[in-house]
């Protein structure tokens, strides 16, 4: 499993038009599961995203959690985090779980 955080005062996702997610200030992760992820593994990983101290305190400091600020998190799953790019031009995407099994996590 990859997950590439990225701290936002605000994020959303957007199909077709439509906003189907959106949070205020937290963090957005991208999320690609890879074949032989677990959810228990799944859930050592969220674990951590909500304990990862990326945010300032009041000495400028990066100190505190998304949990301590009190913001959101957004999971996107990004099935691209999982390619296998040693190797020409073309990325390969073996590595990366099928979808069906990707949605149930």
């Amino acid at each position: 499993m990859i997950a590439l955080l990225q701290r936002v005062n605000h994020a959303g996702v957007t199909v077709s038009g439509n906003t189907i997610a959106r949070i205020d200030r937290g963090i957005l992760a991208f999320i690609g599961y890879e074949k032989g992820d677990t959810r228990e593994m799944s859930h050592k990983m969220f674990d951590r995203i909500l304990r990862y101290r990326i945010f300032s305190d009041e000495n400028d400091k990066m100190n505190l959690s998304v949990s301590d600020i009190g913001g959101r998190v957004l999971l996107v799953s990004q099935f691209t985090l999982a390619a296998e790019t040693s190797r020409g031009n073309r990325p390969g995407f073996d590595p990366a779980m099928p979808p069906d099994e990707a949605r149930e996590m």
